[in-house]
């Protein structure tokens, strides 16, 4: 199975790395603008697949594209320091327009999955320049994650075992359904409980500053982020290659609010097969209603 990466950056070419590590296909091939740096990524990257799983990772111009399930688009400017994600819409939306269109005409089968930021607004673009083509947005799948982290960090137990999803947008707005939150099946304040660890609401708090503030913070001290997206990136093309119909918080277009936004998505060989709705409490559906409030004003700016 083929895979193409759009954009050879740091998020595009760790999402790369992250699919040949985990031998999430057995074909990948990036694409950039530049295309030395597409060529110097593929090369080494390619120098990880004898020792991983034998991924053949090569370079290409849009031609290239052809025959690839899905394509990850990571084209477009970093978010820098002070600067907020939907500070970036014009300058991306403006290479979207050149890059979108091209990966269409020469991949059409494929499910574009898109992690440029601001990715709620450019998925929403991206579904109007590829019309009929399957797209999401790799949405809030990161800050799911890092929600979770940080909760097993207090509970004291494996990730893997936390589950809790962060709604809306990816950005200030975002929204941590804590009560969708559960270690090891309970509860979050029950499990807390059961183990006799400390739990309270300053805690809570503390774990949602440090998940909006996260990537506030990796920026500051070092410029850009791109292991945890590179990661969930993998995490979503697998879900499709695989057809796994995994539960993910991908942002798509989503009627009833108007505009692409992040909710739990089943997401299998068409992209999103289904989208579910967590049963909120009524402040967590005024912020999410909030949230979609501020992607709908800024997709406005857009004038498409």
């Amino acid at each position: 199975m083929k895979v193409g990466v759009v954009g050879a950056g740091l998020v595009g070419a760790t999402a790369a790395y992250a699919l040949t590590l985990r031998g999430s296909c057995s074909d990948l091939v990036l694409v950039d603008k530049d295309g030395g740096r597409a060529q110097a990524e593929a090369q080494d990257i390619a120098h990880a697949a004898p020792v991983s799983h034998g991924t053949r990772v090569s370079s290409g111009d849009y031609a290239s594209l052809a025959g690839c399930r899905v394509l990850v688009v990571a084209a477009g400017a970093n978010q820098k320091p002070g600067e907020s994600r939907l500070d970036l819409l014009d300058k991306n939306a403006a290479i979207f327009r050149e890059v979108i269109p091209s990966v269409a005409e020469h991949a059409p089968e494929a499910v574009l999955v898109i992690a440029t930021n601001p990715v709620d607004i450019l998925t929403d673009l991206a579904t109007r320049l590829a019309p009929g083509q399957p797209v999401l947005g790799s949405g809030t799948v990161l800050d799911s994650a890092r929600f979770r982290h940080l909760i097993a960090e207090r509970a004291g137990v494996d990730a893997t075992h936390v589950h809790g999803y962060v709604l809306g947008e990816h950005g200030d707005s975002e929204v941590l359904a804590w009560s969708t939150a559960t270690v090891a099946g309970l509860p979050v304040d029950d499990f807390m409980k059961a183990r006799g660890r400390e739990w309270s609401a300053a805690m809570r708090d503390e774990i949602d500053h440090g998940t909006r503030a996260a990537a506030a913070a990796i920026i500051q001290g070092k410029r850009a982020t791109y292991y945890g997206i590179g990661a969930a990136l993998a995490r979503i093309t697998e879900a499709i290659l695989g057809d796994r119909r995994s539960v993910l918080t991908v942002s798509a277009p989503t009627d009833e609010y108007g505009v692409s936004l992040s909710l739990p998505r089943v997401v299998g060989a068409g992209g999103v097969e289904d989208t579910l709705m967590p049963p909120l409490t009524g402040e967590e559906r005024a912020a999410l209603e909030a949230s979609a409030g501020v992607l709908r004003g800024t997709d406005r700016r857009l004038g498409e």
